[in-house]
């Protein structure tokens, strides 16, 4: 079912415009707005937010583009920017659940992905440098 432009666009805080999975995915990988996202991140903070988001909705989405119930949870690859708690326990020497335990004390940013966490490897590298620090 496709809505008119006219409806995919808030307007709560100034003019927003709603993207479903399907189309974030396909802009992420026809539009380039995935390596845009990697070459600029830092540039702007709203930006840098708004392409995570795009990001976690195509995931999302593709976990579930099957139909089936339990999607499973898409595994990235070492190269890619989002880890897995299991990956980013790997990197670091700790255990998954040391992981699990820094991500709920807000000692480490992840974003839930269906019923796992995606940790980004920046983020990773942030969390290093501030442990080591102490």
């Amino acid at each position: 079912m496709h809505r008119p432009p006219e409806h995919l666009v808030l307007g709560g805080r100034g003019p927003e415009a709603v993207v479903t999975g399907r189309v974030a995915a396909y802009l992420l990988r026809h539009a380039g707005l995935d390596d845009y996202r990697r070459r600029h991140r830092g540039e702007d903070p709203e930006v840098d937010n708004t392409l995570v988001a795009l990001t976690l909705v195509a995931l999302t989405w593709r976990s579930s583009a099957t139909g089936t119930r339990q999607a499973a949870t898409p595994e990235l690859d070492h190269t890619a920017d989002w880890m897995s708690t299991r990956q980013a326990a790997e990197a670091l020497g700790l255990s998954d659940r040391g992981i699990r335990k820094a991500i709920q004390e807000r000692r480490l940013h992840a974003v839930r992905v269906g019923r796992a966490w995606r940790v980004d490897r920046e983020q990773l590298a942030q969390y290093t440098e501030r442990t080591d620090k102490t």
